[in-house]
């Protein structure tokens, strides 16, 4: 109750919501647009609204559900670059995505496939949620009480709508999108209610005529704002994250919730990620991250532990983010047994494992594992392997499968980023001096060193010569020994990669200088 993690802030917002408890299980919403597919803010969506619900039973106890809702009523407005069959698409343009084929082949429609998509890949990382279509809600009736009230509240609904549009769209705007009998398409054009009661709405349709139609099975849907505010209302939702770009979106939604009598969900605007260039991300422009790449370099917990981190502070996501996101992951994990409960609590690696956060700790770290594979001939993950047991004996793939995952996220990343891009300089004549005095003490040294001793080593050569900072001495050995303006702690680096084999990377540097 007294944690300043922004979860439990989050969680308590619903006891304030229902001080007396609610009668029926606490109701959290994330929703999607079905016309692309899953992607790494679906996943950030639908994870941070998991760190919330389970803060909050852990705060109560109480039951709760997610509700993943797919929005498979709209109507298509563009075709996207990334599919097949696009001729056939561009046929279809306007119609509701759940009365579109699938351009892929395999599913009744193109929502249906999408919708295939986004369970498959809840699924696959254990979420616990139901799903709900916005066409089985409208055409089943689930959603035509919430149609009635917004005929009922016609005049009330524009009054918050109108004053948010351009003059131009003024003229067309209609809380209701019916579904024209003729084309199947979801139009925009003015509506007339006819009979509130009965669900009669009459307009003008693009085939031409007046016609004179229910809005009710599916036969029309709610305009997004106004279907955002009674699905909140209809479903009882509780609980709704959302990205800053819908601020403005989620008050007027709140407003009209109001005025059909419901209240709008708790929720929280996240930050949007913004790519290594500091602009927003984006699908179209595909200048983002996307969530097979982050899984092809860095662990799932590593992502979890990125996206968990302040949510209301835009943050970039790259390829570089990805190696500190992993070795923070460790450090808070391994921190998390020895912590009082308060530190416990605000420990991202509490939410990321609800509570139930695994013991042990890595022998090393996924930037010294960088940079032994990125030498050449140790980018595999058997040669890898030789290496880490030799540094840390007793450890194998089945004895330590999270690192074994690691040394091979690790291979991934080197060879397709780091060692294209290493590039060894010769030593300087007083760097030169340095590194030579480094080789005769690791020449005393045994090949079973410890870490600490290299690094002690390593410090006192470095002090013994003018560099102006011991900082300088330790960018010399990366950009000299491993091609890198940075790089690991020396002492560790050594121990694992082994004593003879620096004294040969050594070696290669003052030959490189003449």
């Amino acid at each position: 109750m007294q944690s300043k993690a922004w979860p439990y802030e989050e969680a308590r917002k619903l006891l304030k919501r229902w001080p007396e408890g609610k009668p029926e299980p606490m109701l959290f919403e994330t929703g999607y647009g079905p016309s692309g597919l899953p992607h790494i803010g679906t996943f950030n969506e639908v994870l941070r609204t998991t760190f919330v619900r389970n803060a909050f039973h852990e705060l109560t106890g109480q039951p709760t559900r997610l509700v993943a809702f797919s929005d498979d009523m709209d109507g298509l407005r563009k075709v996207p670059d990334n599919l097949p069959n696009p001729e056939m698409l561009a046929e279809h343009l306007g119609r509701p995505l759940s009365r579109i084929p699938d351009p892929f082949g395999k599913h009744e429609s193109f929502a249906h496939h999408n919708n295939a998509m986004l369970r498959h890949f809840l699924d696959r990382f254990g979420f616990d949620y139901e799903f709900l279509s916005a066409t089985d809600c409208y055409s089943s009736g689930r959603f035509d009480a919430g149609i009635r009230n917004v005929l009922r509240n016609w005049d009330a609904v524009l009054e918050v709508m109108l004053p948010t549009l351009r003059e131009e769209r003024r003229q067309t705007y209609s809380p209701i999108l019916p579904v024209s009998p003729a084309s199947g398409r979801v139009l925009q054009v003015p509506v007339e209610v006819v009979d509130a009661e009965a669900g009669t709405i009459a307009f003008d349709d693009e085939e031409g005529g007046r016609i004179t139609q229910s809005a009710l099975g599916g036969m029309a849907k709610l305009q997004w704002k106004v279907d955002w505010a009674a699905r909140w209302v209809e479903l009882g939702v509780d609980y709704e994250m959302s990205g800053k770009d819908l601020i403005e979106s989620v008050v007027q939604s709140g407003r009209i919730a109001r005025i059909l009598g419901g209240k709008p969900p708790e929720g929280f605007n996240f930050e949007m990620f913004l790519d290594e260039n500091g602009e927003k991300i984006s699908k179209s422009k595909g200048n983002g991250l996307s969530l097979e790449q982050w899984l092809r370099y860095g662990s799932e917990e590593s992502l979890a532990f990125f996206i968990y981190r302040e949510p209301k502070k835009a943050k970039s996501l790259h390829l570089g983010v990805i190696p500190r996101a992993v070795d923070e992951y460790w450090q808070f994990r391994g921190n998390y047994a020895e912590q009082p409960i308060e530190q416990k609590l605000g420990n991202p690696v509490h939410h990321i494992h609800s509570g139930e956060v695994p013991g042990g700790t890595l022998p090393l770290t996924y930037g010294l594992l960088l940079n032994l594979v990125s030498l050449p001939g140790c980018g595999d993950k058997d040669t890898a392997w030789k290496f880490v047991q030799r540094y840390a004996p007793g450890t194998s793939p089945e004895s330590h499968p999270e690192l074994d995952e690691l040394i091979g996220l690790a291979v991934n990343y080197a060879r397709d980023f780091v060692a294209p891009t290493l590039k060894r300089r010769p030593p300087t004549e007083m760097e030169a001096a340095a590194l030579r005095e480094l080789d005769q003490g690791l020449a005393q040294l045994p090949a079973d060193a410890e870490p600490e001793t290299i690094q002690h080593l390593v410090f006192e050569v470095g002090k013994r010569h003018p560099f102006d900072s011991l900082r300088d001495w330790f960018q010399a050995l990366y950009e000299t020994l491993l091609g890198s303006s940075q790089g690991p702690r020396m002492g560790s680096f050594i121990a694992l990669y082994g004593v003879d084999n620096s004294r040969r990377l050594i070696a290669e540097a003052l030959a490189s200088g003449g």
